[in-house]
């Protein structure tokens, strides 16, 4: 999007903001505040995981333009204005097909008095909540128009629209009152969704209102905290993995605190990294090595964990190495790494150190679950691994982002005011499901 097209878009937006008050003068009021049960208990909502590819390449090219994004839209965050932002992320934002989301996790939440149900994506790489499309917002008595705008970019698309606040429904009676809402304009590249719940840090909210551009705006998880519903400013993410096209309801999202019939073993809570930009999102620190000789794949260096990435992106120069070890090959019809069935065999670990602890990721864990490999493209002759290039080499400030087939293996844990995150092994860590 060049700067003559931003600027017909922001001005069609003025102008439907301009009719809509016109139209219907009563939608501007004043929120009211329903009452809201103190839960002090972890709120647990059950995640879907749906699959919508149309080929691996497909799954390949969006999170690398994710990453892209992330990179360029992170490194300058709040260091210039937002139009610069704005420039310097259009490239990313529109660098893929905006028509198909790859694999997607949703998790059906309500807006509004009486309540509309929502399917939202889960993006733990943005923050700002939004609802669209598929289903239309009915503002009521507990809406309140703020009269900004809302533009947030993300690598595979990009929303704006109008932002309210409203009750927020997690759960039968419990719900967040003076929820900050984007109400879409304009979504493209979320096809088939409701919107987005972003639960990343309140840093990522910077600059996405206008006129107000200066400003922070709350996240889901912090009202929960600021309005004593949860006892925590944790959110905790538990996945199964799965070899089923159809959509399953495979992990949970809880709020406000660890849940101990996830994991097994201890909890490893690291601090966040101070690396920017990984800084800006959910970014650790972590090495990775390769089989029984620890033979290093990526040194000690910053990443991120992304439920918005699909597969476990590694800094290029890795990726290379990881291929010669392994005898990975590019695969032009998928789009990822392959090997054969007897390569396969011979497969060893990837080890991620994190903080004192070092995790194991098997050979299972590395590979695309192979009776899914026609949904990418791929056939029954080869084994297809999650392992792909992040699209720059190491030592740009995020070298990793630990995508969902990595999160799939782990129960981690986010917590947004302490700044630590937190990994622990599961049941699935070692399931030979792939």
């Amino acid at each position: 999007m060049n700067p003559l097209q931003r600027h017909y878009l922001v001005m069609l937006f003025t102008a439907a903001l301009t009719l809509l008050s016109l139209l219907s003068p009563g939608l501007l009021h004043v929120a009211s505040k329903p009452i809201t049960p103190v839960r002090k208990s972890p709120v647990t909502l059950p995640f879907a995981r749906r699959m919508n590819v149309t080929g691996g390449r497909d799954i390949f090219r969006m999170d690398q333009a994710r990453a892209k994004s992330l990179k360029t839209v992170s490194s300058i965050h709040g260091a210039q204005s937002k139009e610069e932002l704005k420039k310097s992320a259009a490239g990313a934002a529109f660098g893929v097909p905006s028509t198909n989301q790859g694999v997607d996790y949703i998790v059906e939440i309500e807006v509004g008095t009486p309540p509309t149900k929502y399917n939202l994506l889960v993006d733990t790489g943005s923050s700002n909540t939004w609802i669209c499309c598929e289903t239309t917002y009915n503002p009521s008595d507990t809406s309140f128009d703020t009269g900004n705008g809302v533009y947030v970019e993300y690598g595979s698309g990009v929303m704006t629209g109008e932002e309210y606040l409203d009750v927020l429904h997690l759960a039968p009676g419990l719900s967040i009152t003076n929820q900050s809402i984007g109400v879409a304009l304009v979504a493209v590249g979320f096809d088939g969704v409701d919107g987005l719940l972003g639960i990343g840090p309140q840093v990522l909210t910077y600059g996405n209102l206008f006129p107000d551009s200066t400003s922070f705006t709350p996240t889901v998880t912090d009202n929960l905290y600021d309005q004593g519903i949860i006892a925590k400013p944790f959110v905790g993410i538990s996945f199964q993995p799965t070899n089923d096209a159809a959509e399953s309801r495979n992990g949970e999202l809880t709020f406000g605190g660890v849940d101990e019939s996830k994991f097994v073993g201890e909890m490893n809570f690291v601090p966040l990294t101070q690396t920017l930009p990984a800084a800006y999102y959910v970014g650790i620190d972590q090495s990775v090595t390769y089989g029984s000789e620890k033979t290093m794949i990526l040194n000690t260096t910053a990443g991120i964990t992304d439920t918005g990435t699909t597969l476990l992106l590694l800094a290029s120069d890795a990726v290379v190495v990881y291929q010669d070890l392994t005898g990975a090959v590019f695969d032009e019809d998928t789009g990822l790494l392959r090997i054969t069935p007897a390569q396969f065999a011979k497969l060893e670990s990837l080890f991620f150190t994190i903080g004192n602890e070092t995790y194991e990721f098997t050979a299972n864990a590395q590979i695309w679950p192979r009776a899914l490999n026609s949904a990418i493209g791929g056939t029954s002759d080869f084994v297809y691994l999650v392992v792909s290039d992040i699209g720059t080499p190491s030592g740009y400030g995020l070298d990793f982002i630990n995508g969902m087939v990595f999160l799939e293996r782990f129960y981690t844990v986010y917590d947004t005011l302490g700044n630590q995150f937190g990994i622990a092994r599961t049941a699935q860590t070692d399931a030979e499901v792939n």
